[in-house]
């Protein structure tokens, strides 16, 4: 999707049962161009753990938080929400209690956004990822005190 709604919130589901190989993936993600993205997924590692992150990149410059997750977690909500060019990741086991994941500034980030949903299996590798109950709402993400507009 594109937009340039400057204060908004998405969410979204996301069913991934069959990933199996290393770096399957699926959530959200916002992309301005190659050296300016943001994205919050659980990638698959192995049997045992996978990674719930974000990865943001600002002027070609990448970082990656993560934490580990018991490879038996198989849904996940996200919450995606912009306050001009700041921007918040949730996610949440029930779609209902959701916890921060990561905010962030985007040094290009204050105009029109292409953002959404994506999947993708870099390694040779393939899997269905499931999304649904697609949401766009006003911003969910409350202000910081002396943070425009309060």
């Amino acid at each position: 999707m594109e937009t340039d709604e400057k204060f908004f919130s998405f969410i979204v589901k996301t069913e991934f049962s069959e990933s199996h190989h290393r770096f399957d993936q699926c959530g959200i993600v916002m992309y301005l161009d190659s050296e300016n993205w943001l994205k919050g997924s659980i990638e698959y590692e192995n049997e045992d753990f996978q990674h719930l992150g974000s990865v943001v990149t600002n002027g070609g410059y990448s970082d990656w938080a993560t934490t580990a997750i018991s490879a038996s977690i198989k849904s996940m909500w996200y919450r995606f929400s912009r306050r001009e060019d700041d921007y918040c990741i949730e996610c949440s086991e029930d779609g209902v209690n959701f916890r921060q994941m990561r905010i962030c500034h985007m040094v290009k980030g204050n105009g029109k956004i292409q953002f959404g949903i994506y999947a993708c299996s870099p390694e040779d590798s393939s899997f269905k990822a499931v999304f649904t109950d697609m949401e766009f709402t006003e911003c969910q993400w409350d202000a910081h005190d002396g943070q425009q507009p309060d």
